[in-house]
């Protein structure tokens, strides 16, 4: 029996605008997006509209020069203690037609991608990969960061109980919700400047937030992204959060708590004012302490796992990586 010849590897370009359906229809195929105008919003805000800089993007092309690969890194700025401030991508959004799967497209699409964020400059790749993709990126060098914890809180010994039965994925898209405020209503203006300004210094590498990130990363009118305050005054403490399925539960995804730095109090005040008035089943957010003063239980050896690569073959003089990582769930929950 002779042996059939092996197939080359496509060719490998920079995606660009003029491929957008080619690449929703290749989305569909693989990743099950529905190439709906819904969809097509979602890529434009999450690819195109970040303050951050537009996602670098590559297409491998089958022997007609259809699209048959996809591979994204999306921009986001992370700083670290002592001012520290790290170039980072984070891997998303690669999808291989299922048609060619199993022909090296997706490490060909990674490691052409690596050559030129390194040459432009990337000093940081990380992702919170699922158990069936994280083997192929630590096959190409990526390494564990760790899992993010997340802490709970049931708001009903029902909501507990329906909590516990949905271990499934969340929805994509948040359930309408009239608790608080829309979060772009208070994400504006010299108010939310201030309360940046007084954050403590981060303890480990955190997102850079500026007013622009915020409004973006909390902007896209279809997740319904809601805010509280404490008081009249956002400057005091701001949480953001979302209501989604869960399963048979509804979550209330607890995205951002910020506050002037030390203000302990203010946190939880603003915690348990999310528990009160999103009248979800339970209210979930990443880290903290094993029980905290809003009555979240962490839940050690659960969550995403978070794994980092150093673009440079060297670890370019990030020894700030040392320091652990300082993420909150709205650095993931969406990603």
């Amino acid at each position: 029996m002779t042996t059939p010849p092996a197939q080359s590897l496509p060719a490998v370009r920079a995606a660009t605008s003029d491929d957008r359906e080619q690449v929703l229809r290749l989305l569909s195929a693989s990743l099950g997006w529905v190439p709906n105008d819904l969809f097509a919003a979602f890529f434009a805000w999450k690819h195109e509209q970040n303050p951050a800089g537009s996602s670098p993007a590559w297409v491998a092309l089958g022997d007609d020069a259809e699209i048959i690969g996809f591979r994204t890194f999306l921009r986001w700025g992370l700083e670290g203690p002592g001012g520290v401030t790290v170039a980072a991508v984070r891997a998303v959004d690669t999808a291989t037609h299922p048609d060619h799967q199993g022909r090296g497209i997706f490490r060909l699409l990674t490691n052409h991608a690596l050559d030129e964020l390194r040459a432009e400059g990337a000093d940081l790749v990380f992702n919170t990969p699922n158990d069936r993709s994280r083997p192929g990126y630590l096959s190409m060098g990526w390494s564990v960061v760790g899992a993010l914890a997340p802490s709970v809180r049931p708001t009903s010994p029902a909501g507990f109980a329906r909590m516990v039965r949905s271990r499934v994925p969340a929805d994509r898209w948040s359930a309408p919700s009239r608790a608080g405020v829309p979060a772009t209503e208070v994400l504006t203006g010299p108010v939310v400047e201030a309360l940046l300004a007084s954050q403590a210094p981060p303890r480990g590498l955190r997102t850079r937030r500026t007013l622009a990130h915020l409004r973006w990363r909390y902007g896209f009118d279809a997740l319904h992204y809601r805010a509280v305050a404490l008081g009249s005054d956002p400057a005091e403490g701001l949480a953001i959060f979302r209501i989604r399925r869960r399963g048979a539960a509804t979550e209330a995804a607890l995205c951002e708590v910020m506050v002037p730095a030390g203000n302990t109090r203010a946190a939880v005040a603003l915690a348990r004012a999310v528990v009160a008035s999103s009248k979800a089943d339970y209210v979930i957010r990443l880290g903290g302490p094993r029980i905290d003063g809003a009555g979240f239980i962490r839940l050690p050896g659960q969550g995403p796992v978070l794994t980092r690569r150093s673009v440079p073959e060297v670890d370019g003089g990030l020894g700030v990586l040392r320091s652990g990582w300082d993420l909150d769930l709205g650095d993931v929950e969406l990603f």
